[in-house]
């Protein structure tokens, strides 16, 4: 594919948990999409540890971007903009990325602009099947959200219709795999022992989908109860767990779930398209069954290929690019990373105190006001500008 030089340029970061990430794209063309995962240091004690997380995402940073860029074939000044999700995540992985973007933005003299993990995972689709159609209906399943949204904009308009109660879809899949002492992720290995497994052998509960349940909402934490209780029965009685119907028959009753509500969401508000995201659309038997009741249903559904799906640098870069393609405000050098950035905020913008976002950089400033046009009160961990001239001196 030609690439337009028109189209912004623009370099991603994502460290939300525990893949540092950075993505390079121009227009809707992914140019390099290098990740660094610290799993493997997660998996002993199965699940993400949040200062691993953070350690390791300072140290795979500053070789990850390098990687991108080389990957790329593009030098760092010719960069239109850096981007970087300012949140939801975990509080002190996000500092870090949004630590390391500002740093770059600043010494390169480029627009900085934060923006929203979920949103991003929107974003990534258009880098394989081109513009997303306005609206856009979006699932995203991962490992601490199952969320349906309805997106006109994808820069500055998405709506929350519904999410999860309790336990994520990705949640449920580690804490069952768990149970079955299949290890950690769930995702992947319990996606791999259903394949053999027969996903009618066990009817465990659909959450949430009686009639007077929520309609867009989730719950997984009943199904998760459930398929623990089975196997402590099975075990207590001296049988053998069949492990492959198990997982086969956990992961039905997810999918199940997730699809019908994703399908009804998009009949109800007219919207014939479904994009889905997350790690959790990485999996075989979701991306089957959507297919199916997408195709009964007219629905055009759009899934990135599986390495997009899961957290990378590129659905943030991808993001970013569209930002700067429709003139959105940049961000301020008051940034800040917040764990709970809800989705209805896209990205951050400049606050009234600084109009001009990151693209006049101040170069000794000590921006301490932290009014940055929120209009929700979460506790919020900053990250005040650094002085250029610390960036250049030994």
């Amino acid at each position: 594919m030609a690439l337009r030089a028109d189209e912004p340029l623009v370099l991603g970061i994502e460290t939300s948990c525990d893949e540092t990430g950075v993505g390079i794209v121009r227009g809707h063309t992914l140019l390099a999409d290098a990740v660094a995962s610290s799993v493997d240091e997660h998996a002993r004690f199965g699940g993400v540890v949040p200062e691993v997380a953070s350690r390791a995402h300072l140290e795979a940073m500053v070789p990850t971007v390098e990687r991108a860029l080389k990957e790329a074939g593009v030098r760092a000044r010719d960069l239109d903009g850096v981007t970087v999700t300012a949140g939801p995540g975990l509080a002190g992985a996000l500092l870090v990325g949004v630590a390391a973007a500002k740093a770059y933005a600043y010494a390169l003299g480029k627009p900085l602009y934060g923006v929203n993990h979920l949103a991003s995972h929107i974003c990534v689709d258009q880098l394989e099947h081109g513009a997303l159609p306005e609206p856009t209906m979006a699932l995203l399943v991962s490992g601490g959200h199952s969320s349906l949204l309805l997106a006109p904009d994808i820069t500055s308009d998405v709506r929350p219709l519904g999410s999860t109660v309790d336990d994520a879809a990705g949640e449920a899949f580690d804490k069952v795999a768990r149970v079955l002492h299949l290890g950690f992720p769930g995702g992947p290995v319990i996606d791999r022992y259903a394949r053999e497994g027969d996903p009618e052998a066990i009817r465990f509960p659909r959450g949430l989908t009686g009639s007077r349940d929520p309609v867009y909402d989730f719950s997984f934490s009943g199904l998760k109860t459930a398929v623990a209780r089975w196997i402590e029965a099975k075990r207590a009685a001296g049988e053998e767990v069949p492990v492959a119907d198990v997982a086969a028959s956990f992961q039905e009753a997810v999918v199940d779930v997730l699809t019908r509500k994703a399908v009804r969401a998009c009949v109800d508000n007219g919207v014939d398209h479904l994009m889905i995201g997350g790690g959790v659309a990485a999996n075989t038997r979701l991306r089957a069954l959507a297919a199916r009741r997408c195709e009964d249903a007219g629905i055009t559904l759009r899934v990135p290929r599986p390495k997009l799906c899961t957290d990378n640098g590129a659905m943030v870069a991808a993001l970013g690019a569209e930002m700067v393609a429709r003139g959105r405000t940049a961000s301020s050098w008051g940034l800040s990373a917040d764990s709970s950035l809800p989705v209805t905020e896209t990205h951050v913008p400049a606050g009234d105190d600084d109009p001009h976002g990151s693209h006049r950089p101040r170069a000794h400033g000590r921006d301490h006001d932290h009014d940055h046009g929120h209009d929700h009160d979460h506790d919020h961990d900053h990250v005040h500008e650094l002085s250029k001239r610390n960036l250049y001196d030994p």
